[in-house]
């Protein structure tokens, strides 16, 4: 694909694949979307294309990242984590991860589903941006700080302002591709009905 965002900067395919298929696109289902929150968090400090080239080792390890076992994990599974080359080693991150799962869990129990929360915060429809390069593109935004501050009074770490902005991004509830990229329009279509 030509004229790519510009932060498809690396020869590497499986960062061209991700944004040619994946980044942008609306994502609904609240686990998928739960998952990609945790992989953001873990993220942070590092580069995305750490975390895509982790990312299955990360499903093995994390159990599919289904949140009911992950709310479950004692020091023992922490410190098998730990000992995981394959995934990111961080105790803060680890720990995060099972005090996420929790309150993720405590928001279905009180009856509040997670996409549905995420994507009130945008009216349902993605925000479509109109950027013409990676210089406009913000780190975050007023909205991604509003939800951050949501996530934390719900008990999520490692959900900062940024880490959403980038989240929103990848799960397409905003349209960051720049108005060059063939992606930029492509994904709109992606919108649910």
């Amino acid at each position: 694909m030509q004229n790519r965002c510009a932060w498809v900067n690396t020869p590497d395919p499986i960062y061209a694949e991700y944004h040619d298929t994946e980044w942008g696109v609306t994502e609904y289902e609240s686990r998928a979307l739960w998952e990609k929150l945790i992989l953001d968090g873990f993220q942070a400090g590092l580069s995305w294309i750490t975390i895509l080239r982790k990312r299955e080792n990360f499903r093995s390890a994390f159990d599919g990242f289904d949140p009911e076992i992950i709310a479950r994990y004692d020091e023992a599974k922490i410190k098998t984590l730990l000992g995981d080359a394959g995934i990111i080693r961080s105790r803060a991150k680890i720990e995060a991860t099972i005090g996420n799962a929790k309150a993720y869990l405590a928001m279905r129990e009180a009856g509040l589903d997670f996409s549905d929360y995420l994507w009130d915060f945008v009216d349902g429809t993605p925000i479509q941006n109109q950027f013409r390069n990676m210089a406009e593109i913000p780190a975050k935004t007023a909205l991604s700080e509003r939800i951050s501050k949501d996530l934390k009074q719900r008990g999520f770490k490692f959900a900062g302002p940024v880490i959403v902005y980038a989240f929103m991004q990848a799960v397409g509830m905003v349209n960051d591709h720049e108005i060059t990229c063939p992606r930029h329009r492509e994904v709109q279509a992606f919108v649910r009905g």
